[in-house]
């Protein structure tokens, strides 16, 4: 149980965070709300750089190359973007109905991926489930709130409902981390944590409408890492010049 605390305190700083924007967002034009929304992209897309230029001593590139693709083909093949949408255009549906403009379903996908994929919220379940430290998911928390709040500022609900999927996402990789530790070397980790800012870039870039990407289905890559690594050193012996 103390594994899963800073999953319920990063939980519940992601539904006061929303609930304090939706307060703010009645109050913004929709010109502010618009360039907003536009600024938070590149605040996004920085994000996954900075990200991935920490890690980027520590990975080796062919094999985050092998994971985006056969994470991509994978997630196309069961289209967990399409997924992922209609339960936000179902809560759009449910909760928004009467607002034409609504951005709900947006902001739910938007918000999900952007709490669930950064090699913070990996190494912080990794840690309280393993170790029974919260303490990354605890800081973690500090930045979602924020995070939660300036986006639920442009987006709405579909924030709120993202805490949902934090709570479970994050709830479960805490639980698991305690059966695949033997896998989860520090190499796992920044390959893992890369392909997530990659992922973060992609989610930035389309929020500008720079791409029009399904960005949902380049999930599955982030988990590639724990089968392909045990091979790495194998297959860099093999073809050093890729390394």
């Amino acid at each position: 149980m103390i594994g899963l605390l800073g999953t319920g305190v990063n939980t519940l700083t992601v539904i006061i965070g929303s609930t304090i924007g939706m307060l703010l967002n009645k109050g913004l034009p929709e010109r502010l709300s618009d360039n907003l929304f536009k600024a938070l992209g590149l605040v996004t897309i920085f994000i996954g750089i900075s990200g991935c230029m920490g890690d980027i001593g520590e990975i080796s590139i062919l094999l985050v190359v092998v994971a985006i693709v056969v994470g991509t083909l994978i997630g196309e093949l069961l289209d967990l973007d399409k997924q992922v949408n209609k339960l936000g255009k179902f809560l759009e549906n449910k909760f928004d109905k009467n607002n034409s403009n609504s951005k709900m379903a947006q902001g739910f996908v938007t918000a999900s991926i952007l709490f669930c994929v950064g090699a913070m919220t990996i190494t912080g379940c990794l840690q309280a489930g393993l170790k029974g430290d919260n303490s990354v998911l605890f800081t973690k928390s500090a930045l979602d709130l924020c995070s939660s709040m300036i986006f639920a500022s442009t987006m709405g609900m579909g924030v709120l409902f993202s805490a949902v999927f934090v709570l479970v996402y994050q709830g479960l990789l805490t639980v698991l981390a305690i059966w695949i530790s033997p896998l989860l070397s520090q190499a796992v980790i920044a390959e893992m944590g890369c392909i997530g800012y990659i992922i973060i870039i992609g989610l930035g870039l389309t929020m500008l409408g720079v791409l029009k990407m399904r960005v949902t289905n380049l999930v599955p890559a982030m988990f590639l890492p724990i089968g392909l690594c045990p091979l790495g050193d194998w297959i860099l012996s093999v073809l050093p010049f890729l390394n």
